[in-house]
């Protein structure tokens, strides 16, 4: 059988480590892929393939470690130096010695877990030395090239790092990863939606009042992350990418098929369809920025943590009111969050269903006024499943309701855990299906919306950061984007 090589580069990196490499071993264990993987580490220290392969195996698990003697053979390593151009001359003859009398046949994968700045410089040395070059209608000896975010910092940068991989690659080659499309309730979405004929139809606007998407993390700038963040922010960090992908698999509509152009189709459209803020007024009056400060244990504030400036403006905490202007959605408000430091752990999309025209159950002897109105959640974690909210009777005298739900889990109903979410989208890239990979032009918009809101936030008079204990659930400004929904609050992860 033709065997596959997966060259990653930034192979002594904390996500080669902990991410890439497992889960490699666990398509390996599991059987998911018919054909030999040779694994080549590319990076810049000094060390031995003998070395690398003791420090990769401190990361694997008990049932990792047990098939590692037959994988860690097939794992190679080779120091790039300076990465010049005999640096890379160097890589490409030892792939080819590794690919044996499989040269002309064997497929490649090249992972790029590097720092941005260095995205194009290696493509470039890669396509010097033809080592992209790969004949579009042949299943043998494919190229891909796999990147990881952040895809620009802005919407000239994006579009300067598209402009530069296209020079070289075709855009069925380039494999824009966002972790969360691995995860398997983010998958469910679509099956959910449409292979469920009671739901689809409610799917709309004269039935949804408004949808949540909140992204919650109880960590803060852990592990030095301090000077990274000040370059970035949750806006950049978060919501360009993994929020922007949750609110085009809730807002898109049907592809005519699962395959990767189709799937992707729709979720441009929705994103083209996604308003930018018009004036700096329009961005204050929609989106909230906040800064966690010092908590109740002891939790110490942003301006506080390490590599941070004293006088900083980074966000740590963003709420967006978003619109999407289309036939489906118009009028019904998106309402985006995410933030460090928060009381609690859970990403969760909900759609909120608009309340009956007429309330039967609040006349004489019934109490149903201030009760929220029907909810479907997506749980996409910790805990992935799937729950709805509805009004039922209590038992006894009088019309009194309290609110009920239906629901499942994961690990309730399936007797295996889900794959990771890199063991997932590595298979696929391995596989040649790009479905759960982010297109060129899906950056440029998403980019085209986040910059919008920049815009607002460098504008003369715009307001400064907002303050939230850290260990709250973020600023309590961030309700009034609520404004004109039932319940007019944030959920609170339950």
């Amino acid at each position: 059988m033709v065997p596959a090589q997966i060259v990653i580069f930034g192979a002594t990196g904390d996500l080669t480590a902990r991410k890439l490499i497992p889960a490699l071993v666990d398509i390996a264990r599991l059987g998911l892929v018919r054909f030999p993987v040779q694994v080549l580490g590319v990076g810049r220290r000094a060390i031995t393939t003998e070395q690398w392969q003791v420090e990769l195996e401190k990361f694997l698990s008990p049932e990792q470690r047990s098939i590692w003697p037959e994988l860690a053979p097939n794992m190679h390593y080779i120091d790039i130096g300076e990465s010049t151009s005999a640096d890379f001359a160097a890589l490409k003859t030892k792939m080819d010695d590794l690919a044996g009398p499989f040269i002309n046949t064997v497929g490649r994968l090249y992972y790029l877990a590097l720092k941005p700045s260095l995205f194009l410089p290696t493509v470039d040395q890669l396509a010097e030395h033809g080592m992209l070059a790969s004949d579009e209608l042949r299943i043998e000896g494919w190229r891909r090239v796999v990147v990881e975010k952040p895809f620009g910092t802005d919407l000239p940068s994006a579009q300067w790092l598209n402009i530069g991989l296209r020079k070289h690659l075709r855009e069925n080659q380039l494999y824009r990863i966002d972790h969360y499309l691995g995860k398997e309730t983010v998958q469910n979405i679509l099956a959910f939606r449409f292979e469920n004929a009671i739901f689809e139809p409610i799917w709309t606007r004269e039935h949804i009042e408004h949808v949540e998407i909140s992204v919650c993390e109880q960590v803060g700038m852990e592990s030095g992350r301090g000077g990274y963040y000040e370059t970035a922010g949750a806006l950049r960090d978060m919501v360009q990418n993994h929020l922007m992908q949750l609110l085009c698999l809730v807002a898109m509509e049907a592809p005519i098929g699962l395959d990767a152009d189709a799937v992707r189709a729709e979720k441009i459209k929705v994103l083209r369809a996604l308003e930018p803020y018009r004036d700096p007024k329009d961005v204050w009056d929609n989106v909230v920025r906040a800064q966690y400060g010092a908590g109740d244990q002891s939790q110490r504030g942003y301006l506080d943590e390490d590599g941070v400036a004293k006088a900083s403006q980074t966000e740590t905490y963003v709420a967006i009111r978003a619109r999407i202007h289309n036939w489906r959605w118009n009028g019904v408000p998106f309402l985006l969050r995410s933030g460090k430091q928060l009381a609690k752990r859970y990403t969760d999309i909900t759609l909120h269903f608009r309340k009956p025209p007429a309330d039967l159950f609040a006349g004489p002897g019934g109490i149903a006024r201030g009760l929220k109105p029907n909810g479907l959640t997506f749980r996409i974690q910790p805990d992935e499943g799937i729950r709805i909210k509805f009004l039922v009777k209590q038992p006894g005298h009088g019309h009194v309701l309290r609110e009920a739900s239906l629901g499942f889990d994961y690990r309730a109903l399936f007797t295996s855990d889900s794959p990771p979410p890199y063991q997932r989208l590595l298979l696929d890239a391995i596989n040649g299906n790009a479905t759960l990979f982010i297109h060129g032009d899906e950056t440029e918009a998403a980019w085209r919306f986040a910059d919008s809101i920049r815009s607002g936030w460098s504008a003369p008079g715009a307001p400064a950061c907002w303050r939230y204990p850290a260990g709250s659930m973020g600023p309590v400004e961030a309700d009034a984007l609520l404004r004109g929904t039932d319940g007019g609050s944030w959920g609170q992860g339950d």
